[in-house]
Parts: C-alpha cells; sequence; structure tokens
C-alpha cells in the first residue's frame, strides 16, 4: 500500500514556489517564533523491521487467547466461515472510503444495500439503514428518533446490557429526553411497573430480547402496553437468536436494533463491531445515518444512491435528527457476506445448537450445585448461583484454559453457549467445577 504523502520533494518545492514562496519556513513565516518546534521531536529513534517484529510479537504473547470460551454478555464467539475474511480482506473492499460519489462506488453502494436488504429480512422491518458504530449506539440512536414534541420520556428495561442503559443516559442527556428504569422481577421486566410509567409522555418503551440474563421476555405484551399508552416499542435483539424465535416485527416492535458482532466478526478487542438499525415504513425518515436505495439510470440500468439523508453533513445542522457521520460499511459487508455464506437453515442451526447446548450446560450445572436462578425460558445464556465464589471458580476453569461466564457478583455467574461450544468442554467445564470448594 503506497504512502499518504505522494508527492516528492520536487513537487512539493514547485507547489511553494507556485504560491511565492521559497520553503516551508518561508511558507510558516508568520506562525511566531515561540510556538515553533525547535530541534527534532522527542521521540524514539526509528526500528529495524526485526526489531519492531521482536517487540509486537512480545507485545501479542502478553494476550491470553482461550481456546475454549462460555462467556457472551454481548460479545459472543460464534463459527465465522473463512469465505467472509476471503472477500472482506480484499483490497478493493478493505480501502474503500465514503461512497459520496455514486458514480464511482456503485460496489460499495451494492454492498450496502444488499446489507440493509438481509437485515430487513432477519427483523421483518421495512426499511434499514446503512449501519452505526456498535449496538449500544444503535439503541440510544432509536430512542432519540422515537422522540415527539409533547413526548420525551423514555422508558427503559433495566435488563438491557448495562453499557446499552449508560449510553442511552448519555445522549438523553445532551438532548434532554428523561429516562425511567422499569425495574426486574424473576429475570424479566416487571410487566405492572411498566403499566404504572406508561403515559401521555413515553415516546418509547425499550427492552432487550433475550434479556441480559439472556431470559425471553413477554415482548408481545410488553408491545402491546407501549402501544396502549401511544409510545413506540423498540427492541434490542440478538441477531443469532432470530435463526429460530419471532422477529421484532412480528411481536409488534416499531423499531429493531442490535449489535451485528455475532454475524460474521470476531470478538478480537471489542471492536469493529457493527450497529445494525431498522424500522417500520412509518418511521423511516427518523433512521439515522445513511440509507442506500436503488434506482435507475436514464438507460433503465440499476444503480444505488445514498437516499433519505437525515445527517448533519446534508442538511442544516440544527434541523439533523442525529450526528452520525459514517457507517461501518466494512463489518456490514462482513455481515453480508456471512449471512448469504450460511443461508436461512444455517441461521437457524447456529441458533438452534447454540440453546440446546446452554440448556444442557444448565442441567449439568445444576447437578453440582450452580443452580440456575431463574424459571424463565432463555435462549442461549443464563444465570447460575451457588455457595461457591464466583473468583474462584472462573480461576479454576481459567488455569485449565477455559474462558468461564461472566461474573455477576461473587455468588452469580452469567454462561453462555454458542454453536463452536462441543459437549466435551461442557462437561469439562463440570468436572472442573466439581472440585471447586
Amino acid at each position: 500500500m503506497g504512502k499518504y504523502i505522494p508527492n516528492t520533494e520536487a513537487e512539493q518545492k514547485a507547489m511553494l514556489l507556485e504560491s511565492g514562496f521559497s520553503s516551508f519556513d518561508d511558507l510558516f513565516k508568520d506562525v511566531p517564533q515561540e510556538v515553533k518546534l525547535k530541534g527534532e521531536l522527542s521521540i524514539p529513534a526509528g526500528l529495524s523491521e526485526l526489531e519492531v517484529r521482536r517487540d509486537m510479537s512480545a507485545l501479542a504473547n502478553k494476550n491470553v487467547v482461550f481456546p475454549v470460551i462460555f462467556r457472551g454478555a454481548g460479545a459472543y464467539r460464534h463459527f465465522i466461515p473463512s469465505i467472509v475474511k476471503s472477500v472482506i480482506g480484499k483490497e478493493n473492499f478493505l480501502t474503500s472510503y465514503t461512497p459520496y460519489q455514486a458514480e464511482t462506488s456503485q460496489g460499495v453502494l451494492q454492498s450496502i444495500f444488499e446489507y440493509q436488504t438481509m437485515i430487513c429480512d432477519l427483523t421483518g422491518m421495512d426499511v434499514s439503514n446503512a449501519s452505526v458504530y456498535d449496538g449500544a449506539e444503535a439503541a440510544a440512536e432509536a430512542v432519540a428518533m422515537c422522540r415527539e414534541r409533547k413526548r420525551s420520556k423514555a422508558l427503559i428495561s433495566a435488563l438491557m446490557h448495562p453499557d446499552t442503559i449508560s449510553t442511552i443516559k448519555t445522549y438523553c442527556h445532551g438532548n434532554g429526553m428523561q429516562v425511567e428504569i422499569i425495574p426486574e422481577k424473576d429475570g424479566l421486566t416487571d410487566v405492572e411497573a411498566l403499566k404504572a410509567k406508561a403515559d401521555a409522555e413515553s415516546a418509547v418503551v425499550f427492552i432487550q430480547h433475550p434479556n441480559f440474563y439472556g431470559n425471553l421476555e413477554d415482548a408481545e405484551k410488553i408491545g402491546e402496553i407501549a402501544h396502549e399508552a401511544g409510545a413506540k416499542f423498540a427492541m434490542s435483539v440478538n441477531p443469532i437468536s432470530l435463526g429460530i424465535l419471532k422477529t421484532p416485527r412480528e411481536y409488534g416492535a416499531d423499531v429493531a436494533v442490535g449489535d451485528g458482532q455475532p454475524l460474521g466478526l470476531p470478538i478480537a478487542f471489542g471492536g469493529p463491531y457493527l450497529g445494525f438499525m431498522a424500522s417500520t415504513d412509518a418511521m423511516k425518515r427518523n433512521l439515522p445515518g445513511r440509507i442506500v436505495g436503488a434506482t435507475e439510470d436514464h438507460q433503465g440500468r440499476t444503480g444505488y444512491v445514498l437516499t433519505l439523508q437525515a445527517r448533519e453533513q446534508h442538511i442544516r445542522r440544527e434541523k439533523a435528527s442525529s450526528n452520525v457521520c459514517s457507517n461501518q460499511a466494512l463489518c456490514a459487508l462482513a455481515v453480508g457476506v456471512y449471512l448469504a455464506a450460511v443461508g436461512k437453515e444455517g441461521l437457524k442451526e447456529a441458533a438452534s445448537l447454540s440453546t440446546s447446548k446452554a440448556h444442557y450446560l444448565a442441567k449439568e450445572l445444576e447437578k453440582i450445585g450452580f443452580k440456575p436462578q431463574y424459571k424463565a425460558d432463555f435462549f442461549n445464556e443464563f444465570v447460575t448461583e451457588s455457595s461457591v465464589s464466583s473468583a474462584k471458580a472462573l480461576e479454576a476453569l481459567e488455569k485449565e484454559g477455559i474462558l468461564g461466564g461472566y461474573p455477576l457478583d461473587d455468588k452469580r455467574i452469567l454462561w453462555c453457549c454458542t454453536e463452536v461450544n462441543d459437549k466435551a468442554s461442557m462437561d469439562r467445564v463440570v468436572e472442573i467445577l466439581k472440585e471447586v470448594k
């Protein structure tokens, strides 16, 4: 890949002379001497390639890569077909930039359009945007897009991901919306508490399904309560779960969001991920960020363009509904390739295996004293409580190369299974924990 300053010294000198300057010092002669750098920067000297490799390898060796993982809590290890990395690693995709000029960006625009179509198929919604940065931001943007002149209160389930709730609160602190948290009851959103809070000022009722504990909410009932109060109903969903669960549209959602990480994106160091957003047709003009649409040129050929722009770079800032300035195009491409590769049946199989393995592990853990805390139905995550210290239990697993569940407190652990967890590794977890006192 070429350097980012392509001009040769001769070309730079020619441009300076054409501009009436003899040197760069002459160009910046009006800058006060006291603010100019004197001498060289105080940074270490450059290293040879061999030295750089040695230092980078030493840093990389500090990272522990667990061969077996039973932790989710928002980031999940799923099987990723090799074609995903093969396609997105091609330079014409990897180095593509913002598709402002449709006539020179048809390939990128089409890939985004296909991604949007797949997200609509997955969620059952009418319109999708080109993605935002991650699932937490997608949720915060969904709250903002539901605001109306006389409705500025957001009712948020306490069982959404803690980071998502924090992000929503940060957004609402800036835009003046009021956030009220709906408490939990027995591992589910308290429906009666929601009924009491939903009123004429409520703009949106927001739940996560499955929720942070992995439990399946009574989404249809919650949606009815929201709509009876005149509020919008928004759902944050695990996209893999949609292989076997109802779509947000079937639950009556007006907006569906989530993190696209499970769809072909590795866990990495927490990113880059992607936030997907989709809505009903009635709310399409409230969707933030980019939306790619299909059209025809004057010769009748299909073409792709950015459309329905509501972001601050395209319209007057004070009228913009969002300040999202980009989208995760490369990650969206990865999601599109993943969904195309696994297909409807593959997604269904991944979801079925994830939930069946989670239920198997839950039963085996219960036999050794790690009892499920809740009786609700769950997808691929569940909470156990025991007399054994969470820290001690997880430390025992780590010594054997296993990353156990997410510790909620000293006695409770949030476990997760996906299709990549085999029976042998689950049985090994039980075997190790038997010996922990």
